[in-house]
């Protein structure tokens, strides 16, 4: 990887500080020809270190005022020679320091290209690479932080300590074939009994986390549904805080779903404002409601709202059906300034979505239905992929263990545990094919 890439790595927006970084063989010496320190020059920067200069075009004009830093191969992030400019963050002026780069002999990176090249590395592995695009991707604090402990190696270690203990029964098993003089312990795999449950034990828990994970990575679905002008868009605005939805005393106003994101609990609430449950009077409507009860089926959380100045009507049934059905549910009695008229219904929160009145009550609610799905946020499976391999590991480690049970010989049961070596192998990027790699870091933008 002798060629040397830049790009920037703050954005294209207008910030107050905008870097663009550099890495390869090259990254010092073409720093030198677009960097002037104020004191000394490049290859006095002593690496880590921040150094005050003029950043140049390739006329020797100076673009900016900014500052510069070098870091040495292998004590960076690529494990290659790098280079970063501070500088003020005008789209601009990142544009033509770029520009400079590129007239001093550095190309454009691509998508992922400078965590990609910490992989190759050995900088970090593979599930720690994919952390990093989850880092960026994070819609809410949990998301962020589990992307920070599997970046950290929570997953790269359970899995590397089963990958281990694996390989160790088979070199154990390969060693008294190759040297059977050497004085190496007798083979007996059923002393590994305990190893092969505790592996399988633990690639069953992971393999757990996966759909928990998946929702702290994309936030959890969830549907406000009831039947028509019992307040549901405004109790969608006001658990958002702004006007999103369009609000009329007019039946029927919301035609299509609204979705947005609200953090609640550190989790992010993937949330839809339905149209009303009830007898469509239209085609544009019936499409409506086909799409509100076909948005609750998918939900993880539904709120279901009553008019609670109005006794419940046939229509409410609908609500109270999708309530029913649903993984976790809340029943929300709106209206609450206004005279009760509505029956009781047990567990439900009374709001005024128009004053405001109990939305904290009813957010304090959705928090506590969310605990199941948040979890600690550490060491969770957000990734398909990750969860392909452990899910793979676990069953290839359960049929070794069937096979034992079957009295089959060693090289038969270590045959199958080869594929929960291999599976394990290619989560961690060990033996990964280059088209699948290049699949993975795609999804990068530019500057990481």
């Amino acid at each position: 990887m002798s060629d040397t890439i830049a790009a920037v790595g703050t954005g294209d927006k207008k910030s107050a500080i905008g870097i663009v970084r550099m890495s390869g063989d090259r990254a010092a010496d073409i720093l030198e020809r677009v960097f002037r320190p104020k004191h000394g020059s490049v290859s006095e920067m002593k690496a880590g270190r921040l150094y005050y200069g003029e950043l140049l075009d390739a006329f020797g004009e100076v673009i900016d005022l900014c500052l510069a830093t070098v870091s040495r191969a292998p004590k960076s992030y690529t494990g290659e020679d790098t280079a970063e400019l501070h500088c003020h963050g005008s789209p601009v002026i990142l544009s033509e320091a770029l520009s400079s780069l590129f007239r001093a002999g550095a190309r454009q990176a691509e998508a992922g290209e400078f965590t990609k090249r910490a992989f190759l590395n050995g900088k970090l592995d593979l599930t720690g690479a994919e952390a990093v695009a989850d880092m960026i991707d994070a819609e809410s604090p949990l998301a962020a932080k589990n992307a920070v402990l599997q970046l950290s190696g929570s997953i790269f270690e359970k899995a590397e300590g089963i990958y281990s203990s694996l390989i160790s029964i088979s070199s154990h098993f390969q060693a008294t074939i190759d040297f059977p003089d050497d004085g190496i312990e007798d083979f007996r795999l059923s002393e590994y009994r305990g190893t092969l449950n505790a592996a399988r034990e633990e690639l069953s828990r992971l393999a757990s986390t996966y759909e928990r994970g998946r929702y702290v990575r994309e936030g959890l679905p969830c549907a406000i549904v009831g039947r028509p002008n019992v307040g549901k868009s405004s109790l969608f605005n006001a658990l958002l805080g702004y006007e999103r939805a369009i609000v009329t005393p007019i039946a029927g106003t919301t035609r299509d779903i609204l979705n947005e994101t609200l953090t609640i609990g550190g989790l992010a609430l993937k949330m839809t404002d339905t149209a009303g449950l009830r007898e469509a009077e239209d085609a544009a409507e019936a499409a409506g409601i086909e799409r509100a009860e076909a948005a609750a089926g998918e939900a993880r959380l539904v709120i279901g709202v009553f008019d609670g100045s109005q006794p419940l009507k046939p229509e409410d049934e609908r609500t109270l059906l999708a309530l029913s059905r649903a993984p976790a549910a809340i029943a929300v009695i709106n209206k609450s300034d206004l005279p009760r008229a509505v029956g009781d219904i047990p567990g439900a929160v009374p709001v005024s979505a128009k004053t405001g009145q109990g939305i904290d009550g009813l957010a304090e609610k959705i928090g506590l239905a969310l605990k199941p799905y948040s979890g600690d946020g550490g060491g969770l499976l957000t990734n398909a992929r990750h969860l392909s391999h452990i899910a793979g590991a676990r069953d290839a480690v359960s049929a070794a263990i069937d096979a034992l049970d079957l009295g089959l010989t060693p090289d038969a049961v270590l045959t199958v545990l080869e594929e929960a070596q291999s599976a394990l192998a290619s989560l961690m990027g060990r033996n990964l094919r280059d088209d699948v790699i290049g699949d993975i870091f795609s999804r990068f933008c530019v500057g990481k």
